[in-house]
């Protein structure tokens, strides 16, 4: 017996991070390729989920995510933006930051209309924007800075533009928007009725000096955003797959009717103890952008004797390389050869563009224990 089956998303296959994980698994290859530690969280944190493990809070949180959860993310937005919100009305726990990211697109796109994203572009918004009837409009990063063209930006907005979505610092390039950036898009967007969704999960990673510059930062652009931070990205625990957004309330309002029905709720422990590891340790997040910026650093000395060129990432924990001196091989074909051949892994830069342009990036992934990144490096310099 044969079933028809009329896909939603003919064009979604198996996701490159499964393919290059296992590939790296099969070869034994240090896996620099998805974005994940291979360090542990702090031990307090840790701590306290086995605490209120131990304590029996394991039934449903409330939908919108734990009381203290949200006040704490209340507070911190206050320190570091400077923005006051209301944890009832404004703030959502969501099973990872993914998931609030399909939330504030499918609670707001509707059939025909037109979504901005700007490529290289994370994999999970496109599905979301098809799943809501929506119509994605690629824009290019200039490369080798990446940048928004803002004329560009201006040219493709017309009354079927619905959303535009930022991602800073930015996945995979590690670019990141400037003030002037928010100011430019704020004069778009002025006096029409487009949203803003913005992905901020790599928010602390930010290196030399600089600081994010979250939508939170300016009234005109937070208006009209859902902006979307990563539990699992600050606190070294991705496979916790917790995240939250901040949204005006009548944004919050239409996030929760979606959320409601995709997973209802986060996981109580695990919000209970990230409540109390936010309010004792709040130092945490702030020494990220230097603990990052070492390791940064360390894997790019490291390389600098290689034959791949760059520039030091401006934030996120990836950094990118441009390999078009060593090989003419596409990138897909060159990050399969350096998992197989070489042993390490690496994303080709390539599987997050709608059109692919001819160019040799690959990406690799730092969030490493030193000793990782110096052997990986090591093996990259005898190319």
């Amino acid at each position: 017996m044969s079933i028809t089956i009329n896909s939603k998303l003919p064009q979604v296959g198996t996701t490159i991070f499964t393919v290059i994980g296992e590939l790296a698994n099969q070869h034994q290859a240090i896996n620099l390729g998805q974005g994940f530690p291979d360090f542990s969280a702090p031990k307090a944190l840790l701590d306290r989920v086995d605490y209120h493990i131990q304590q029996g809070h394991n039934q449903y949180a409330p939908m919108a995510g734990v009381a203290s959860l949200r006040d704490a993310i209340a507070i911190k937005i206050k320190q570091q933006y400077d923005r006051e919100i209301s944890p009832d009305s404004e703030v959502t726990v969501t099973p990872g930051a993914t998931e609030a990211l399909y939330c504030g697109i499918t609670a707001t796109v509707t059939p025909g209309d037109e979504v901005i994203v700007f490529d290289p572009a994370y994999d999970s918004y496109e599905p979301a924007i098809e799943l809501s009837g929506g119509r994605a409009i690629h824009l290019p990063l200039l490369p080798p800075e990446f940048s928004i063209d803002w004329q560009r930006v201006k040219d493709a907005i017309n009354p079927r533009t619905r959303m535009i979505i930022l991602n800073s610092p930015h996945n995979p390039t590690g670019a990141t928007l400037s003030a002037d950036d928010l100011n430019a898009l704020a004069e778009l967007v002025r006096d029409t009725d487009i949203l803003l969704l913005s992905d901020e999960v790599y928010e602390h990673l930010v290196f030399d000096g600089e600081i994010h510059q979250s939508l939170l930062l300016h009234d005109e652009l937070a208006a009209r955003a859902f902006v979307v931070f990563s539990f699992g990205k600050t606190y070294h625990v991705t496979g916790w797959k917790t995240g939250y957004c901040i949204a005006p309330a009548a944004l919050t309002a239409e996030l929760r009717k979606v959320h409601q029905y995709v997973t209802f709720v986060a996981v109580t422990p695990i919000q209970l103890a990230l409540a109390d590891f936010m309010r004792d340790c709040p130092e945490h997040y702030q020494q990220l952008p230097g603990f990052y910026q070492h390791k940064r650093d360390l894997f790019c000395d490291q390389m600098s004797g290689s034959r791949f060129k760059f520039q030091p990432t401006a934030g996120t924990f990836f950094q990118l390389v441009d390999y078009s001196e060593i090989s003419d091989l596409d990138d897909r074909s060159m990050a399969e050869w350096l998992t197989r051949e070489k042993g390490v892994a690496a994303i080709p830069v390539s599987v997050f563009y709608k059109e692919p342009p001819n160019t040799k990036y690959v990406r690799f992934c730092f969030a490493k224990e030193d000793e990782t990144l110096i052997k990986a490096a090591e093996l990259l310099c005898r190319i």
